[in-house]
This record gives structure tokens, C-alpha cells and sequence, in this order.
């Protein structure tokens, strides 16, 4: 939204004498020929008078104008500050102050600005519709609702999650017997097709957040006893602050596999952020406990506990809007910086590690207690008019008894899996987004039973209604 002229402006009796008169560059940023090339252009000639102009709150609010339509939006508020300090009634400053706040992500900042600016009396008649207007838009922006639909198809090695060996080792009476498994329990391989529908809706208060979320997604392929349907639901309470940020959240998981349910899971999570920044990033904890129900299979239901730490890191270019966009932000925060950047100046990573301990409800579960821990790297790079993730993982977890007397005497069983994700997404239209996805898995034990790999490739569409 271009920047309004000021409808209160008294020029500062003391500092007119040395600063020009800026009357002809008011009236031209008025026009409806003026554009974003020349405000970009105006922004340096107006800095070059500072030194001449610094107790001028029209300087001041046209500076902070030229910088908020050319993307310094750091800038731009540092300017808008000191016009509103030198006269905090200043119509032009406060529309531009108010515009600011919404693209630095402080939305409830801006609704209080522009609010007060549509209660002042010598508000020309002019400029109320477009205020008001704004007003609705950003209040709007308040409580989100998001519907999207994916289709994607692809093509899985491990389409059953089978051993990767054809035959195993068993220790029978205390010899090794050699076991050919059967081909329904060796990976199978085939394209499939996966379908998901996901619902959001989000409720921003002034000092808090809360989201729903619910999720329906089934894999469908040549052998249909690995078809799978899983459902899940989340509800999160967030309650950010200028220091640190909390949040509390509990979700419901289902998983049907091969057409019958397979287990069900509660989950309760919290976690603490601090907003202060340490080399570029904001360090994070949290922990969580997941109830695991398994429907035939009673003696694995367990509880899955995890403490996790971790950063939040963007490059420094982008790190104002990302600290400034917080857990509230709405509308669409922007950089401060110009959109041409060098690719590394454009990544985000987040880095985390876990520790993981499962505590079997029954005494009887094979291996028993199982405690490990787990490393991760989230990174998001926006590139090529789209966004590239990538998702890597490490776990190991070892159990605490033996697993089972057949396989290897009986032995503790050891686990150490390995996974990558690459993602590219490429929106199409404002509603239509293109999506490439690339998946490797790999778990090595000490049993042979848990050795297994993974390898899908799939191409698909979201459409957001």
C-alpha cells in the first residue's frame, strides 16, 4: 500500500532554516504516476540531507516513506520512530508507522496504530474509506482458515517395510539355523498413489495463539496389504513474548495398515523458545510423551518419552523479519533486505537433538526398555521462484534385555536408522503448488530381522482452497 501523504504537517520552526523545503517532493510522491523505482530513487537524495534535517518531522516521515516503499523496512522504521517522536500526532507518519508494523509481522501493534489513526477527529473524509478498509483486511487475519488437498504418485522399493535380507539366522537349541523367509515378508516394489486432506485453523490473540489442525492421508498401491490410512488431529497454545515464547500442544494419531488399525497414539507436548539471538540463532528445548496403543499386538504398547533441544538459524540478512515475524506474525512479513540476495543469504536450518526413552506398559515386551537418542537438520533454502527442504535424521536405540532367545543367543537389540528428505515446491498460481519428493531410509541392527532399506522417488500437486 503506497504511502499517504501527511495530513498534519507543520514544519519545525527550528530546523526549516537549514532543511530545504520538501513541499515539491510531497506532492510528487502523491501522484498516481509515481512508482516503486522512484521512491528507491528519492531514498538516497533524502539521506543526503540528514545532517541538515535531523529536528524536521517532515524529513523524517518522507525519508521513512521513500525507505518503506523501496523494502528497507528496518530503515523505514527507524525514520517513522523519530518523526512520531518529534510529533507524535503526524497523520502521514503514523499510515506509514502502522503499514511498517504489519510487514515486520507485529500485527496487533498495527491494528492499535491504524485504529487510532480512524478514531482521530481531523481525519480527512478522503482517507477514512481506504483506513477502514485495511483495518478489516488486517483484523481478518486474526482467525485463518487453510483447506488443502494433495495427490502425488510415485514409486517405493519397500512398499511393506520388509528385512532387507531374504534369510535369517535363528538359534535354536543352541545351534544357528538358517531361515529363507517367505516372499510375503521380503520387499515388495511398485508405483502408488497417495492422497491427503488437510484442514488448519488459527485464533491470534494480542498476547497468545492458539491452533487446530486435523490431517487424513492413504497409500494406495499394487499389494494392497500394505494400503495404509492414518488421521491425526493437534491442537497447540502458543504464548509468545519479546524474551522467550511457550507453547503446549496435545494431538491423536491413528494408523490403519493393509485395511486393519494397527495402533492409536496420544500425544502431549511443551516447549520454550527465547527470542534472543546467538550467532544468527534463537535456541529452543522441549519435551514430549506419546501414549502407543497397539491393537493386536497389546505387549508393544508402551510410552515413547523425548527431550529435545535445538536452533533456530536464518542467515543474517534475513534474521530482522524472522525474529520480528515471532509466533504471532500475520499477514506477510518482509525482509528488510532486497530480494536479490545470494543464495546462501536466503537459508534457514534448524538443527536438533533428542533424547529417547520407551517404557513398555507391560513387563513382557521383547527387548523391554528401549532408550537412545537422535540427531536431525531441517534446511529450507528459497530458490529458482520456489523452496528446496531438505530433512536429515540419525537414531540409535538399544534395548535394555534381550530381544528374543532365537535370534542371536538371545541378544540385546541394537538400532541405528538413517533417513533423508529432499523436497522441492514450485507454486504454480496462488492456489496451486508443484511438489518433487525424494525419500532414502536405511536401519542396521545387530538382528538381522531389522535390517532394512528404503528408497521412494514421487511427483505431485497441492491445491488450496
Amino acid at each position: 500500500m503506497p504511502s499517504q501523504a501527511p495530513f498534519q504537517a507543520p514544519l519545525a520552526a527550528e530546523s526549516s532554516q537549514a532543511c530545504p523545503d520538501l513541499t515539491h517532493w510531497i506532492r510528487q510522491t502523491t501522484s498516481v504516476n509515481w512508482t516503486v523505482e522512484d521512491w528507491a530513487a528519492l531514498e538516497p537524495q533524502l539521506r543526503s540531507l540528514q545532517s541538515r534535517c535531523l529536528r524536521n518531522v517532515e524529513y523524517y516521515a518522507l525519508l521513512g516513506a521513500a525507505q518503506l516503499n523501496s523494502g528497507r523496512l528496518v530503515l523505514a522504521l527507524e525514520s517513522l520512530e523519530r518523526a512520531l517522536l518529534l510529533d507524535p500526532q503526524h497523520g502521514g507518519a503514523q499510515i506509514d508507522y502502522a503499514q511498517a508494523l504489519f510487514r515486520r509481522g507485529e500485527l496487533f501493534s498495527a491494528l492499535s496504530m491504524n485504529q487510532r489513526i480512524i478514531d482521530r477527529e481531523d481525519l480527512p473524509t478522503t482517507l477514512r474509506p481506504m483506513l477502514t478498509e485495511r483495518q478489516r483486511q488486517w483484523r481478518s487475519l486474526t482467525k485463518q482458515r487453510t483447506l488443502r488437498a494433495e495427490v502425488q504418485a510415485g514409486y517405493d522399493n519397500n512398499l511393506n517395510g520388509a528385512p532387507t535380507p531374504s534369510e535369517i539366522t535363528l538359534t535354536l537349541s543352541g545351534e544357528d539355523v538358517l531361515l529363507v523367509l517367505d516372499e510375503s515378508y521380503q520387499a515388495i516394489s511398485g508405483p502408488y498413489m497417495n492422497a491427503r486432506l488437510s484442514s488448519a485453523y488459527r485464533e491470534m490473540a494480542p498476547s497468545s495463539q492458539q491452533n487446530w489442525m486435523f490431517d487424513v492421508r492413504g497409500r494406495i498401491s499394487e499389494d494392497e496389504a500394505s494400503d495404509l490410512v492414518q488421521l491425526d488431529g493437534r491442537y497447540a497454545y502458543i504464548r509468545p513474548s519479546r524474551e522467550r515464547s511457550w507453547q503446549v500442544s496435545g494431538g491423536l494419531s491413528h494408523l490403519m495398515f493393509g485395511g486393519k488399525p494397527l495402533y492409536t497414539a496420544a500425544e502431549a507436548s511443551a516447549q520454550i523458545a527465547s527470542q534472543r539471538v546467538l550467532s544468527s540463532c534463537t535456541p529452543f528445548a522441549g519435551v514430549a510423551s506419546q501414549y502407543q496403543l497397539f491393537h493386536n499386538l497389546n505387549t508393544f504398547n508402551a510410552i515413547e518419552s523425548k527431550i529435545t533441544v535445538g536452533v533456530n538459524c536464518q542467515s543474517a540478512s534475513g534474521l530482522n523479519a524472522q525474529r520480528n515475524g515471532g509466533l504471532l506474525g500475520g499477514g506477510q512479513p518482509q525482509s528488510s533486505e532486497p530480494s536479490d540476495r545470494q543464495w546462501w543469504q536466503r537459508m534457514q536450518w534448524t538443527p536438533t537433538v533428542n533424547i529417547l526413552h520407551s517404557e513398555p506398559i507391560k513387563n513382557n515386551r521383547p527387548g523391554n526398555r528401549r532408550t537412545g537418542w537422535q540427531i536431525s537438520l531441517d534446511w529450507r533454502l528459497p530458490i529458482w521462484s520456489g523452496t528446496l527442504n531438505a530433512q536429515f535424521s540419525h537414531t540409535e536405540m538399544d534395548d535394555s534385555d534381550g530381544y528374543n532367545p532365537s535370534l542371536a543367543n538371545n541378544a540385546e537389540r541394537e538400532i541405528d536408522r538413517s533417513y533423508a528428505l529432499i523436497q522441492y515446491r514450485l507454486p504454480v498460481t496462488s492456489q496451486t503448488t508443484l511438489q518433487w519428493n525424494a525419500f532414502w531410509q536405511r536401519q542396521h541392527s545387530n538382528l538381522d530381522l531389522f535390517k532394512s532399506r528404503d528408497r521412494t522417488l514421487e511427483f505431485g500437486v497441492q491445491y488450496r482452497f
